[in-house]
């Protein structure tokens, strides 16, 4: 079977390619936007992770950070609790009705009050604390009070009538009966 090959015949065969040509330019022209969205869609889909994991990072250190001040926070807190419970049971000690005889110590600074201690000891330490040496204590003898830069002076709870009294100073009692 031999096909003789017409002008029209030609004709036609150059529309058919012509056609077959702009539908390839076509599909390939619908193929290469297909394939930039895609690349698109892929760079964008590897920003977007980027700064996920970054974000996830960020995250993953700011709850380290937060970690850390949380257990510094509990650690203040448990230090915290026990100074409370110490100071609480001080404060129970100190609100207790004295016993008969009891004794405390009244440290003067410069004739003033400054703190009450429960003897001598206690206050010579604490006034080491503020610089005054241990072994710088000598009697106060006749001097005023105003005149001792740091003097201690002793009392004594008398139940009788339901206060302290200094030790140095005589029970004296009340004129007209009026305590």
């Amino acid at each position: 079977m031999i096909r003789i090959i017409t002008r029209a015949r030609l004709v036609a065969l150059q529309q058919e390619a012509d056609q077959a040509r702009a539908q390839a330019r076509e599909v390939q022209g619908q193929a290469d936007a297909a394939y930039a969205r895609h690349v698109r869609t892929a760079w964008n889909l590897t920003a977007e992770a980027e700064a996920a994991e970054r974000a996830a990072e960020t995250a993953r250190t700011q709850v380290e950070d937060l970690a850390q001040a949380l257990e510094r926070v509990q650690a203040e807190l448990v230090q915290t609790l026990g100074t409370v419970a110490r100071q609480d049971a001080r404060i129970e000690e100190l609100s207790a009705p004295a016993p008969a005889g009891a004794s405390m110590v009244l440290l003067l600074h410069y004739g003033k009050p400054h703190s009450i201690h429960p003897d001598e000891a206690a206050a010579h330490a604490y006034a080491a604390t503020l610089g005054v040496p241990l072994s710088g204590w000598v009697p106060v003898g006749e001097r005023a009070a105003a005149e001792a830069w740091w003097r201690c002076v002793p009392f004594i709870y008398d139940a009788g009538r339901d206060h302290f009294r200094s030790v140095a100073a005589p029970a004296v009692e009340p004129s007209g009966g009026v305590a």
